[in-house]
């Protein structure tokens, strides 16, 4: 791996994978047999999109941008009278919105500063840049959205958003994760070795597989499952079409990662697929030490033991997502209308609110969830 500098005072390597190496005319085009999701051949140039490699990228670029939406083109004046009223919603039931909203709006931003400040500099694929990009920018509407949410019903936006440093479920979970963003603040990382291949593997596994696929889903479930009883339909409307992004993010990381074992097939060692089973197993305990602590049995019928196997489920399913077998019982799922908002392309709204059109051809599917 070179270690010589630039006038810029990086690395040769950090040069050609920002995009910024000198141009040379009269070159030839670029060989795409050299695109890789990392470590991209020297004859690769970072700024050439195409010809394409990483078609699965290109595609789920293109299907983000057909599912557009903006916050403040939902209506929250429903919301907004059923918090202000004194029989709208019972106490537990304002704490599950308070609770989703402050840890939402810390993750997002977890994710949006992983990607950008992390993840984005070190992925030499351009059409993989190209659907970072966007996420980066749904990231960011997100808390957009959870931002008009509070703002909205007048909640006190210090508390909400300060809660990951206040309550222990949520903190548990940021504080969790927060380990595997190391890169961040590490000026000498670079991958191009087995142990930084894997290190690096091992934060997209974390951010793609656990922080979204596995610490969103209690939440998900518990503010739908109020819009399916048509209160706080606004909110509802919203985080639908946020889990319907998360989703996108999901099965882009899942090939990401895949197409990054494929290319370096000497990272997925034995003891890595053991620790990266470990980090489920962790990542199943934490969320649903969060459900525990954010649900009382019966309310919206709901209870705990829902969860829990609703976790292990979506556990399994990570897993094998990456080619790894189950980790926990088959248990029947409990939430077969979570598919419903993810599916759905042209529709009276899920939670009847307005009518909603998606354009997008990538609508998932329960498996793809």
């Amino acid at each position: 791996m070179s270690t010589s500098t630039t006038p810029t005072g990086l690395s040769a390597k950090e040069v050609a994978n920002a995009g910024i190496a000198h141009i040379v005319l009269g070159t030839k085009a670029a060989d795409a047999s050299q695109k890789r999701i990392i470590n991209s051949g020297e004859d690769w140039d970072l700024n050439q999109l195409v010809p394409f490699k990483h078609l699965f990228a290109w595609e789920k670029y293109l299907d983000a941008c057909k599912n557009h939406w903006m916050p403040n083109e939902i209506d929250m004046t429903k919301d907004i009278n059923l918090w202000r009223s004194d029989d709208g919603l019972t106490a537990q039931e304002k704490r599950i919105i308070e609770m989703s909203l402050g840890f939402f709006a810390t993750a997002d931003s977890l994710v949006a500063n992983n990607l950008v400040l992390a993840i984005y500099k070190h992925i030499t694929s351009p059409e993989c840049r190209q659907y970072l990009l966007r996420q980066a920018f749904e990231e960011a509407l997100h808390t957009h959205s959870y931002q008009h949410i509070v703002q909205s019903l007048g909640l006190d936006e210090k508390r909400i958003f300060n809660m990951y440093r206040e309550v222990p479920s949520v903190a548990a979970k940021a504080n969790w994760a927060l380990p595997f963003t190391r890169s961040l603040a590490d000026k000498n990382f670079s991958t191009g070795t087995q142990a930084d291949n894997q290190r690096f593997l091992r934060d997209l596994i974390v951010f793609y597989l656990i922080f979204e696929g596995i610490f969103f889903y209690v939440g998900f479930v518990q503010i739908l499952s109020m819009g399916r009883r048509n209160k706080m339909t606004g909110t509802s409307e919203q985080f639908q079409y946020i889990l319907r992004d998360e989703s996108m993010h999901l099965n882009f990381g899942i090939d990401m990662i895949n197409q990054l074992i494929i290319e370096n097939p000497e990272v997925w060692t034995q003891a890595f697929q053991d620790e990266v089973r470990s980090l489920i197993r962790q990542g199943v305990e934490l969320e649903y030490q969060y459900a525990e602590d954010t649900i009382e049995d019966g309310i919206l019928g709901l209870n705990r033991q829902m969860f829990r196997e609703y976790l292990e489920i979506i556990a399994n399913r990570r897993l094998a997502q990456i080619g790894l077998d189950p980790e926990f019982p088959n248990h029947v799922n409990p939430f077969p209308w979570m598919s419903e908002v993810m599916d759905l392309r042209k529709e009276k709204n899920f939670f009847e609110t307005r009518v909603t059109e998606y354009q997008t051809g990538g609508a998932l599917s329960w498996d793809d969830e």
